[in-house]
């Protein structure tokens, strides 16, 4: 058996509902901003003729947010809960979402919407150190391992509203009322449903009190966020850790900004020249599917095994049927069955494996005085390694070409799973945390 290692059961608020009853909602309402500002922005700067590469530079720069919200995490212990950050943020996010449709209309338009994806790039960032806070205090480690994969299939299911539905429909409108006119009713009703899931969120929570005490002055929150930051790093192997969730994400981060590009790119220049409303019934709707079906498979594997024995699985997982877009850019076929069968697997592979990364952070690293900000500057570091990776992928395939790179993004997972089979699966506490640390692949 687990014993708890984020939070000593007795100081677990009790929860009234069933985690079912919030965790789908409270992962929803993480994923739903964040596609919007991975996916769903993507393919508007496509359909308004932006080229790969500035669209990944840009997207990259924008999602910099969640590399630097450990910066400010230590200052939201002031709230009274972690529920109240969750709620107000998804209310003020959603709020953000309906500036990027004004935002469009804008005689500079492109630099307004960067601007307001910004925003809610940064409400969705602070949002998350509150959300997955949440989460870690309100259940105990066998109940993270449990709702793990049902974490990443609300998370995703973002994806599948915004990259399958929404595209869908502003497929549809880019035929009949124009682009401008389509992407501003698509955010407009992703601005709505976020609205609404932060007031479902508002009577579904628990309440999570936040228990670090804190000064009230900036002072003793400096002198606080600092420690947060030396203990981070004094963490035993921290280092290792740090390049294991950066080389994690290497060929993820490519594939999923350049996949969906490749999609919608010109036959002649390489790509599938599929529609906007294609790509959303092939890659956004069954694609997403397998994502949830392998999140939650994955999260169980991961608990039956524990996650030492899990690690090289779910890394070979997340990668090898990325070798499907290689396929794909190498016979270009036309059969939607054909592709939407090879993104089936792909998305399959990459929710079973992503659980892992999930996990690691979650019980290898987080563990300790400061748990839920050290669990932000975690994933905080995912998403270094994601926006790196996400930045020069544009450059790569535009100097590779799309069969070439997706061969190297193949090539690009050999490093993080030879890592996986040489660093330890236990939880690093900082040497002055107290007793040893439980394992977390016991």
């Amino acid at each position: 058996m687990h014993t708890p290692t984020l939070a000593p059961a007795a100081t677990r608020p009790a929860t009234r509902r069933s985690p079912l009853a919030w965790v789908p909602s409270l992962y929803f309402a993480q994923g739903l901003p964040f596609y919007a500002v991975a996916i769903v922005a993507g393919q508007m700067f496509k359909s308004m003729g932006v080229a790969n590469d500035d669209i990944a530079h840009w997207t990259a720069a924008i999602m910099s947010a969640w590399i630097f919200k450990p910066l400010w995490s230590p200052f939201l212990e002031l709230a009274s809960s972690k529920k109240l950050v969750v709620v107000s943020f998804q209310l003020i996010g959603g709020a953000c979402l309906g500036l990027v449709a004004a935002a469009l209309h804008l005689p500079f338009w492109f630099g307004a919407c960067v601007a307001m994806l910004t925003l809610v790039a940064i409400c969705s960032a602070t949002h998350d150190v509150a959300c997955d806070g949440l989460y870690i205090a309100s259940l105990d480690e066998t109940g993270q391992a449990r709702y793990a994969g049902w974490t990443g299939t609300f998370f995703n299911a973002g994806r599948f509203i915004s990259a399958g539905g929404l595209l869908l429909l502003a497929g549809y409108l880019e035929k009949t009322v124009g682009a401008v006119s389509a992407w501003t009713i698509v955010f407009c009703i992703v601005a709505a449903m976020l609205v609404g899931l932060g007031l479902y969120n508002s009577w579904a929570l628990p309440l999570a009190p936040n228990t670090l005490a804190l000064g009230h002055d900036a002072g003793a929150i400096a002198r606080t966020l600092w420690q947060v930051i030396v203990d981070y790093f004094r963490k035993p192997g921290i280092w290792v850790s740090i390049v294991f969730i950066i080389l994690f994400r290497a060929c993820e981060a490519q594939v999923q900004t350049i996949g969906p590009l490749f999609l919608r790119e010109a036959r002649n220049l390489g790509g599938l020249g599929l529609s906007t409303s294609e790509v959303g019934a092939v890659y956004g709707t069954v694609g997403t599917v397998a994502f949830i079906v392998g999140s939650i498979a994955g999260g169980y594997f991961t608990a039956r095994l524990g996650l030492k024995r899990a690690m090289l699985a779910l890394i070979l997982a997340v990668n090898l049927p990325n070798a499907v877009f290689w396929y794909l850019s190498m016979t270009q076929p036309t059969d939607l069955t054909v592709i939407g069968a090879g993104l089936c697997m792909e998305m399959f592979g990459y929710g079973f494996g992503f659980v892992g990364l999930i996990l690691y952070m979650m019980q290898v690293v987080a563990p300790g005085k400061y748990q839920t900000a050290h669990y932000a500057f975690s994933t905080g570091i995912m998403q270094l390694g994601f926006s790196l990776f996400k930045y020069v992928s544009g450059d790569i395939q535009l100097a590779l070409g799309y069969r070439h790179f997706f061969l190297w993004v193949m090539l690009a997972a050999i490093p993080v799973a030879v890592l996986s089979q040489v660093i330890p699966m236990q939880a690093r506490r900082a040497l002055d945390d107290g007793a040893d640390a439980p394992r977390a692949d016991a």
